[in-house]
């Protein structure tokens, strides 16, 4: 069938006659919040996005309103295709609890957040050049180089 493809690209009624190469998306997981009240909401949910193409794997937790997209799709058009369900969706806003450093900051505290989670908010995250930070590294009995005076 090589020879036959090959020939047949001279014989074509195309007006260019170059193919154009899309560049392959990369592997990545995309997650999504979508409310989701019963089994139609959640079936809608991942049908819609199971029949994308290169979706790998779809996982639906009602529980936590979260839809995790695994494969070689772009997030922004899973975004579309959840919100063309009818449903009101979004990216994932929240990171693990014990990844934030100051989980009670006002902008990260969240009371609606799954149990374990707090909104991703910069104000929460470490923030190395602080001096305050770095006078309390000083004195700390995980840095080698401390002051050790006993």
């Amino acid at each position: 069938m090589g020879a036959l493809d090959y020939i047949s690209d001279f014989f074509t009624v195309s007006s260019s006659t170059t193919k154009t190469k899309r560049k392959p998306i990369q592997f990545q997981t995309v997650e999504i919040k979508v409310k989701m009240d019963c089994d139609g909401c959640e079936r809608r949910v991942r049908h819609s996005v199971s029949s994308m193409r290169g979706v790998r794997t779809v996982e639906v937790d009602r529980k936590q309103s979260r839809v995790t997209v695994t494969g070689h799709v772009e997030p922004n058009k899973v975004l579309k295709r959840v919100r063309n369900t009818g449903k009101r969706a979004e990216f994932w806003p929240y990171v693990a609890y014990n990844l934030v450093t100051y989980p009670y900051v006002t902008q990260a505290y969240d009371k609606r957040a799954p149990a374990g989670y707090v909104k991703n908010a910069a104000q929460a995250l470490h923030d190395p050049g602080n001096p305050d930070e770095r006078l309390t590294m000083l004195f700390s009995d995980d840095n080698p180089n401390a002051c050790s005076i006993m």
